[in-house]
């Protein structure tokens, strides 16, 4: 471990009594030590970047699929913070068909995924900045747990990490006091736009680092500063579309996740947090990537499978099969509706989707039934 105490910043007593942390500007002084090890971690997280970009470009229509990267991402995420919601919730919720006994935080997930969308619109427009996050943070929190928490809006209160039940006085850790987060934050925004030749991916660690440690708002912090780093990737064009589910990495390792960020604080320790943030990269763009490619495989074989089926009346199966790539859920109803045709037509597309083996019923019911394209959901849900 790099010790550089203060390095990072340093903790000041306040008046009532309790240290909050605050952070010294970005970049760290003295400069990030890029010994063989973080050479080689970075390396290998730029070639697997460029390895996922390549796959998701060879895909016939990226759009289609996207959306199951961004919900992978958000569920994984959202998981992270204590969500009980799984993929198959978000996406029979996204076509209201989701069982009323499914998790109730299904709705924070599909926050998420729509500030990730809304923030990669934005980009075209408004570059990353505290404007920007907080209109996200807007997003995220509407109508879920923590509504109450000034959603959008840089806290006016102190807050705390720790155990369930702890208070200011033994918290795990204190982020700096709501009046010394303009600078903090103005700080960070003037690190985002310098232009100076630090790598990409070490500039993304140490935005997240910086972001997890400002804990700007009273609620989402987590959810947000990762969302930011897919951003930031998109923003410098490192990506192409945000299909970097890192959060499986920090989920995967979460103790040390949080153990790393933390020694930032204790021990200026930029380096061990950054060998861990680009490992995780390289590790998951890598999956992403192997992804992409079983997705590409599985839709070549599928087609084929709907060819041979429908032969010449092939046209509106192979379109409904596309329609399932973007939201892997599906009712006779949702057919005759978005390809204009009648139920019987689509009810009879379906029969045969499953007689093939592509669709699955997953209600057992009668009327009103849902089919899953299984094959499709289990790309994703066996990361």
């Amino acid at each position: 471990m790099t010790r550089h105490i203060d390095r990072a910043g340093r903790y000041v007593l306040q008046p009532q009594g309790y240290r909050a942390f605050i952070p010294a500007p970005l970049p760290p002084v003295p400069p990030i030590v890029t010994d063989d090890g973080l050479t080689t971690a970075l390396s290998n997280a730029d070639r697997a970047l460029g390895r996922l970009d390549g796959s998701i470009e060879t895909l016939p229509d990226p759009e289609l699929f996207l959306s199951m990267f961004v919900r992978k991402e958000a569920v994984l995420s959202s998981q992270i913070e204590g969500t009980q919601a799984s993929l198959s919730d978000v996406v029979k919720a996204e076509a209201a068909v989701l069982d009323r006994a499914r998790p109730s935080d299904v709705r924070e997930v599909q926050n998420y995924i729509v500030s990730m969308r809304e923030g990669v619109a934005l980009l075209d427009s408004l570059p990353i900045s505290t404007r920007l996050i907080s209109k996200l943070h807007g997003i995220l929190m509407r109508d879920v747990r923590g509504q109450h928490q000034l959603p959008g809006d840089i806290r006016t209160s102190q807050n705390w990490i720790g155990a369930a039940g702890c208070g200011l006085g033994n918290a795990l850790f204190v982020p700096p006091p709501h009046h010394a987060l303009s600078s903090c934050l103005g700080n960070l925004e003037n690190f985002i736009h310098d232009e100076s030749r630090m790598p990409v991916l070490i500039k993304a660690g140490l935005i997240h680092g910086q972001f997890e440690t400002i804990h700007p708002f009273l609620d989402g912090n987590g959810r947000l500063g990762r969302l930011l780093i897919t951003l930031y990737l998109v923003e410098k064009k490192i990506l192409s579309q945000p299909v970097l589910y890192l959060s499986y990495f920090f989920k995967e390792n979460r103790q040390e996740y949080y153990q790393r960020l933390q020694a930032i604080r204790d021990a200026g320790d930029w380096e061990g947090w950054l060998l861990f943030f680009l490992n995780g990269v390289a590790s998951v763009a890598n999956l992403a990537a192997e992804t992409a490619k079983r997705v590409l495989r599985l839709r070549e074989e599928d087609r084929q499978l709907v060819i041979n089926n429908f032969d010449r009346s092939a046209s509106l199966p192979l379109r409904v099969l596309d329609r399932l790539y973007k939201l892997p859920v599906i009712q006779p109803n949702m057919v005759a509706r978005e390809h204009a045709t009648t139920y019987q037509t689509a009810n009879a597309i379906i029969a045969t989707l499953e007689r093939i083996g592509l669709l699955t019923e997953v209600t057992g019911q009668k009327r009103n039934r849902v089919y899953v394209y299984e094959r499709y959901m289990a790309l994703f849900n066996d990361i």
